[in-house]
């Protein structure tokens, strides 16, 4: 994935089209190309996994900060090339606000970036007459009323006021403006727009800049949770692609949507898309209808018998296992509730093409259904989740520490047992998208994934229910409890157990390393040595595959070797 274009923002509107560049090589980027390699950026180390969370590569930007570090660059450009700020705007606008970029194309041909940005080398002046003629509405007006870019073509201030009013509401193809003469090709800076703009202008003008500065750029993009205003930069090439906004929203910076670290982006969006495809509507169809023999709609039997009626206006009866006429059945038929003559012609192989392709559809449904259901079922879980932990933090950790005696510095404990569900609920909803897609015939790789996906399950699930339910009962203590400080020790160490699930889980993800070749076949040997904070005592590895299995396993579930 190592084409420029991986790394274009996903939520480009129809609007923001004009904020692809200007000219045609002119949208290079700071940054060479980036190796975008998801497998190989899972650390083998869990105590690196265990503090990930500190470990940010991005930066948040505000409002604030994005007005800055624009300013910033305009200041640097209009210094080195001694220009103004206006003029060093349009040439940062041209080249996606890419300084370097600017200094390159600058100093190896500035009369040609001139032209091609509009930026005339020689401003001219406005005739020194005392009255000039507008070129807009032909009017002849006051030297001192009259407005011009630096190309010197002459407009009044009324006429550049609605010009310059009407592109700022026609939209951001604004931050492109030329002369209104129709054979010029001068630029308008952002000083005249400060100039002949009202307030209402220039603030939304302002505003296209802005997002221009952000989306143009590669480096950053903006927060894609609905309302949010915060942009994210990010540094490439340095691990994880997860990104949490201060909204708290977390996604993917790769692809935009939803955070789904270890699995990669083209399982996601195959997922999302299967998940809101017309094609298991069909499925469904295929599965639990038979077509009309006359009109050939699809209906669904909600009755006992084999008697069916179609809907008006065809109301044909028929046999719902035949598909023949109604009133050909009868006793001789096998009753109302047989058909012979079904059977008999399933036994000739006339209904075999049919039976088969609505038993295929219907094993293709319920395989669909089975990953769906778990995988909302975590989603809904981390919901709730993320509930539970903003009500501990808001009103229920400050009433445990006044019951339990003990400062809320010291009950962090518990917000970190939260945190950890909530990532690991996220990780475990994913890893059903990964499952669905597994290969069928990769029966040892399904077979380790699934035994490391039912671990990680049930080692969340002790540590969710230990949150839950048994936080409950200090929570509703009238005194100090004497085995509260257990109840540390025991969410602490599920909470350190969960992590190192949630290591083995994320590794057993890793598609193709950047060689092309697939992990599968030494995924066993990675994970035979038990991880940290794993009981040795209750592990055995297998001398053929090295692969690490529960004492209790009297086989090897990875080969199917006895253990000796």
């Amino acid at each position: 994935m190592d084409s420029e274009d991986d790394m274009h923002d996903a939520n480009d509107s129809a609007d923001d089209d004009f904020y692809s560049g200007g000219e045609a090589g002119l949208a290079a980027s700071d940054d060479g190309d980036a190796d975008y390699d998801f497998a190989d950026h899972d650390s083998d180390d869990s105590g690196e996994l265990l503090s990930h969370r500190q470990q940010q590569n991005y930066s948040i930007l505000s409002e604030v900060d994005i007005n800055q570090r624009q300013e910033d660059d305009i200041n640097r450009v209009s210094t080195v090339l001694s220009i103004s700020k206006s003029e060093a705007c349009v040439l940062l606008r041209n080249y996606n606000w890419s300084v370097s970029k600017v200094h390159d194309e600058w100093f190896a041909d500035e009369e040609r970036v001139r032209k091609v940005v509009g930026l005339p080398e020689k401003h001219t002046e406005l005739p020194n007459d005392r009255e000039v003629t507008c070129g807009i509405c032909f009017e002849s007006c006051p030297r001192g009323t009259m407005n011009a870019a630096a190309c010197g073509h002459p407009f009044c201030s009324t006429c550049w006021r609605g010009y310059i009013s009407t592109a700022i509401n026609d939209g951001p193809g604004c931050l492109m403006l030329r002369c209104p003469d129709p054979s010029c090709a001068a630029a308008v800076g952002q000083d005249m727009i400060n100039a002949l703009a009202d307030d209402e202008d220039k603030e939304k003008y302002g505003r296209y800049l802005r997002r221009s500065y952000i989306e143009d750029n590669r480096k950053t993009k903006w927060c894609p949770a609905p309302g949010c205003e915060y942009a994210v930069e990010f540094v490439m090439g340095s691990g994880s692609y997860d990104v949490n906004c201060n909204c708290s929203y977390g996604f993917c910076w790769n692809c935009t949507e939803e955070a789904h670290r270890p699995v990669d982006c083209a399982t996601v969006s195959k997922w999302i898309l299967k998940n809101s495809a017309e094609s298991e509507n069909m499925n469904w169809i295929l599965a639990n209808s038979k077509p009309c023999p006359k009109c050939k709609r699809p209906i669904e039997k909600n009755q006992g018998c084999m008697h069916i009626t179609c809907t008006p206006p065809c109301k044909f009866e028929f046999c719902w296992l035949c598909l023949g006429p109604w009133s050909e059945h009868g006793e001789r038929t096998g009753g109302f509730y047989a058909c012979n003559r079904y059977e008999s012609a399933r036994q000739e192989g006339a209904y075999d093409e049919s039976e088969r392709r609505r038993e295929m559809a219907k094993n293709s449904l319920e395989r669909y259904t089975h990953y769906y259901e778990r995988w909302a079922a975590n989603q809904s879980s981390r919901q709730k989740a993320l509930g539970d932990l903003q009500s501990l933090q808001n009103e229920k950790l400050e009433k445990l520490s006044d019951i339990q005696s003990q400062p809320e510095s010291q009950l962090k404990f518990i917000i970190e047992a939260w945190l950890q569900i909530v990532e690991c609920r996220r990780v475990l909803k994913w890893t059903y998208a990964y499952g669905f897609y597994l290969p069928d015939h990769e029966h040892a790789k399904r077979q380790f994934f699934e035994y490391l996906q039912g671990e990680a399950e049930s080692g969340l699930e002790r540590l969710h229910q230990c949150a839950e339910k048994e936080l409950q009962v200090y929570l509703e203590a009238e005194s100090p409890s004497k085995d509260f400080n257990d109840f540390r020790t025991k969410l602490a160490g599920l909470t350190s157990q969960g992590t190192c699930s949630k290591s083995a889980t994320s590794k057993s993800l890793g598609g193709k390393s950047k060689s092309g070749k697939n992990r599968a076949s030494n995924t066993s040997s990675k994970y035979g040595a038990p991880s940290r904070g794993v009981d040795d005592s209750n592990i055995w590895t297998c001398e053929h595959c090295t692969y690490a299995n529960p004492k209790s396993a009297r086989a090897c579930q990875a080969c199917d070797r006895q253990h000796r």
